[in-house]
């Protein structure tokens, strides 16, 4: 499968753009990434990449890099609120691998995201422009005509095969090129830091991920070694008044509760008011697709993160898209079978993430009930619940089609 001359142009230099990137040029497609800011710039701190998405990492040249940047908990360890040991540790490690064929890593998004621009970097047919100041897209029966105002003043006009918006949760080409909705605020806040390596040794046990259920709301922790830090993401209910006014809280306004938390009032205490904040808005939009333009990633389904899965459907998407644009006839068959692929998937890890929300945040007595289901599933139960997620490849699913591996073609100097 050849790259049949086609040239695509993406909004977008986070992980869903890049990842993409790479996948197309793969096919010796010709690729440009536009971005508004002035170099690769992800929000936020850690990230969970489960097998699924790890499987298509791998196989974009990317496993013996993400393995110098990224840990592989041996579980995870599960706190109710004011216990002082976990209610049951959720294994992760080498079962994980053995079970889904890749292993379930944590990692600094930053890093991610400079492994992807490093690789994307090799390819003499991607092209990646920052600074950019505008662009206008048009959809027609030849494909779609694109122009950009570049950081120097210059504008360039293109002829592309296809457009794909990969700019995020406020996604300019999901509202201003396909007029879809707005993101939606969720009422949840996430509050986010790193914190020194050995911080929270006293309270949780080094090398494990943590999830701590509170009432109202709950943190995850997880080492990142190779930063020689602890990453800590918080979750609490905000009114939209405050969320988005001048005001800002500047650290968690957490709830009263009946009995004290060691694990919480120690995040507390080692993170102060050093907290970033980052409101959790969601998208859901009829159209994913119009002719040759289409959404992917946040742009398209942007969901609450509490099964860690926002990254990871980014990166599937990239992986069914990819071979799709460089088989089907025309960009827009490509994108409605994409569309029509993806869909169910996505809704499905919406509504799980969505429920674990509501119940990482029950009040008592209803944390009883959900204790009690927890234990009695053990250490392996969320790897039977969770088989149809992590064991999903990419590449083999229905519909789908294989991704030949290309080696990449180098400026000749």
């Amino acid at each position: 499968m050849s790259g049949n001359g086609r040239t695509v142009y993406i909004a977008g230099a986070g992980i869903a753009g890049m990842t993409l990137a790479l996948a197309l040029a793969k096919f010796g497609a010709t690729v440009v990434v536009i971005e508004k800011r002035n170099a690769v710039q992800e929000v936020g701190a850690g990230l969970q990449i489960s097998p699924n998405a790890r499987k298509i990492l791998n196989r974009l040249g990317l496993d013996r890099a993400l393995n110098e940047v990224s840990f592989q908990p041996r579980g995870i360890d599960v706190y109710p609120y004011g216990a002082g040991q976990p209610l049951v540790t959720l294994e992760l490690g080498r079962i994980v691998e053995e079970q889904f064929g890749a292993p379930y890593a944590v990692m600094h998004r930053a890093d991610l995201a400079d492994l992807l621009y490093r690789a994307c970097k090799r390819f003499a047919n991607i092209d990646m422009l920052f600074g950019v100041r505008a662009y206008d897209v048009v959809s027609h029966a030849r494909g779609v005509s694109v122009t950009v105002d570049e950081a120097d003043g210059k504008s360039r006009s293109a002829r592309a095969f296809a457009f794909i918006g990969a700019d995020g949760v406020n996604s300019r080409t999901r509202t201003g090129v396909l007029m879809g909705p707005e993101a939606t605020y969720s009422g949840m806040v996430a509050w986010r830091i790193t914190l020194p390596e050995h911080a929270l040794d006293r309270v949780l046990v080094a090398g494990q991920t943590s999830l701590l259920w509170g009432p109202g709301y709950h943190a995850v922790t997880y080492p990142l070694p190779h930063r020689k830090q602890v990453n800590v993401a918080l979750f609490s209910k905000v009114r939209a008044e405050r969320a988005f006014g001048e005001d800002p809280p500047l650290a968690p306004d957490l709830p009263w509760a009946m009995m004290k938390s060691r694990q919480f009032d120690a995040i507390r205490e080692a993170a102060g008011n050093d907290w970033g904040y980052w409101p959790c808005s969601t998208v859901s939009t009829p159209v994913w697709a119009e002719g040759g333009i289409g959404l992917i990633g946040d742009a398209a389904h942007a969901m609450l993160p509490f099964q860690a899965q926002g990254a990871v459907m980014a990166i599937e998407d990239a992986a069914v898209l990819a071979p799709l644009l460089m088989s089907e006839a025309d960009a827009g068959s490509a994108l409605q079978r994409y569309a029509a692929l993806r869909r169910p998937r996505v809704e499905r890890v919406r509504r799980i993430s969505s429920s674990n929300g509501i119940a990482f945040h029950l009040e008592w007595p209803f944390t009883l009930a959900r204790n009690a289901v927890v234990k009695l599933q053990g250490p392996r139960g969320h790897l039977k619940r969770l088989s149809w997620l992590y064991g999903y490849d990419a590449a083999s699913a229905p519909g789908a089609v294989p991704a030949p591996p290309r080696q990449p073609r180098q400026d000749v100097h």
